[in-house]
């Protein structure tokens, strides 16, 4: 997907359902309006790929910023394993993933790591069958996906066959989800386990959270999982238990609830699979830089993503679905985007 880029006295907006049918990598272009070739007077374009949690919002990010002729961005939404595999490859600028690098992943990237926390949002239980209200104990989710109940009729709804759909491609969503269904099942984390690929037990595979929901829509009893914010009619979102017992949904105020009880620590890369607050399926979501080696882009990154950190753009992101970052939070991302050398 490619923005147009035409000069106007206001920000472009691509509305976010037109991201909901792409079934292939989608691509965010934001362009500038300061020079001849669309790049910002003095800028440089910069380039990025990974997760496709954060797409919507990154594309209203940088779809402003291009308005106002401050940025240029290329961003290839191909899942936070792809991005990851670039980013190593030292082939992008930065890249964007749902889990964080650890000390071995992050070993690898010679010029070095700076991980930051841009947004954060839930992972919403999607489901298609209307007239039914799901309200999922952890052992009901787990027994979906490990292909034990079958059936909408097990969970008190009306006879339909559950058609489970699942992420084709790497991903830091899969990875929070399984990561989630594991702390809810030891025979979950014993079987299939935490990862961003894993055996499903049962389902199809779609490629990104574009395409988890396009298959949602078109598959009568199709039920899955995807970022909140591509949840749309017909599809709903199921209220799911958290380990305090309770049942929510995925809105951003129960988001909100369990993101502020999970402690990033000093490296902004922390995370809690099963909070006893709100609704229990929640993730961070990470810009990934290079600590040096980055010359002429560097004010191009510091522009890009000191205006993703602003008070202004994360006031936006509960219209989009997704959550803003707890002021402590904000604090110290801005301290790690600082840490970044030219």
């Amino acid at each position: 997907m490619v923005l147009n880029c035409q000069r106007s006295s206001s920000p472009r907006r691509v509305p976010l359902g037109a991201t909901l049918g792409l079934l292939g990598s989608l691509a965010l272009t934001a362009c500038g309006n300061g020079s001849p070739g669309g790049a910002p007077s003095g800028g440089a374009t910069l380039q990025g790929a990974g997760a496709t949690f954060p797409a919507s919002i990154y594309q209203r990010w940088f779809a402003e910023l291009a308005a106002k002729g401050e940025a240029r961005v290329n961003y290839q939404s191909v899942g936070s394993g792809a991005g990851v595999r670039q980013f190593s490859a030292g082939t992008v600028d930065f890249a964007a993933s749902d889990k964080p690098l650890d000390a071995e992943e992050a070993a690898v990237v010679k010029r070095g790591v700076v991980q930051i926390p841009l947004t954060a949002g839930a992972i919403a239980v999607a489901y298609n069958h209307p007239g039914c209200s799901l309200k999922l104990t952890q052992a009901q989710l787990v027994g979906i996906f490990e292909g034990k109940i079958t059936n909408y009729r097990e969970l008190g709804c009306a006879d339909q066959a559950i058609k489970v759909v699942f992420r084709s491609d790497g991903s830091g969503t899969t990875y929070n989800f399984t990561n989630s269904l594991s702390a809810f099942s030891s025979s979950w984390k014993s079987g299939p386990g935490a990862a961003k690929s894993v055996q499903w037990p049962t389902g199809i595979g779609a490629k990104g959270n574009e395409g988890v929901a396009a298959s949602l829509q078109q598959v009568k009893g199709g039920l899955g999982y995807v970022e909140a914010a591509f949840v749309r009619p017909p599809l709903q979102a199921a209220a799911i238990q958290n380990a305090a017992g309770s049942f929510s949904k995925p809105d951003t105020s129960e988001a909100a609830k369990a993101l502020a009880s999970i402690a990033l620590g000093p490296d902004l890369t922390g995370s809690d699979p099963n909070p006893k607050a709100g609704y229990p399926i929640v993730t961070f979501t990470w810009v990934l830089l290079y600590k040096g080696g980055n010359g002429a882009k560097l004010p191009a990154l510091q522009k890009t993503f000191g205006y993703a950190l602003s008070d202004a753009a994360q006031a936006g992101a509960p219209a989009l679905g997704y959550v803003s970052l707890p002021a402590p939070v904000l604090e110290k991302a801005r301290a790690a985007l600082a840490t970044v050398a030219p």
